[in-house]
């Protein structure tokens, strides 16, 4: 029996493009898809930077010395 979970969301296929590689073999649609790719990464990022950023200040608030 496999651990896979059938009601996962299928995983994107992996991309064609490696940040520094030669752009020249990539068709202007496929520049197009990664940077849609790209931008979709940055905003996932960003949501968890966010999440830790959000978690911190809540253990900070928890754990900080009362107030003399």
């Amino acid at each position: 029996m496999s651990d896979d979970n059938i009601w996962a969301t299928p995983k994107a296929a992996p991309s064609v493009f490696v940040p520094g590689s030669d752009l020249s073999r990539l068709s202007v649609a496929e520049l197009q898809a990664e940077i849609t790719n790209l931008q979709a990464e940055i905003v996932r990022l960003q949501r968890e930077i966010d999440a830790r950023s959000g978690v911190r200040a809540a253990a900070d608030a928890l754990f900080k010395p009362p107030a003399s």
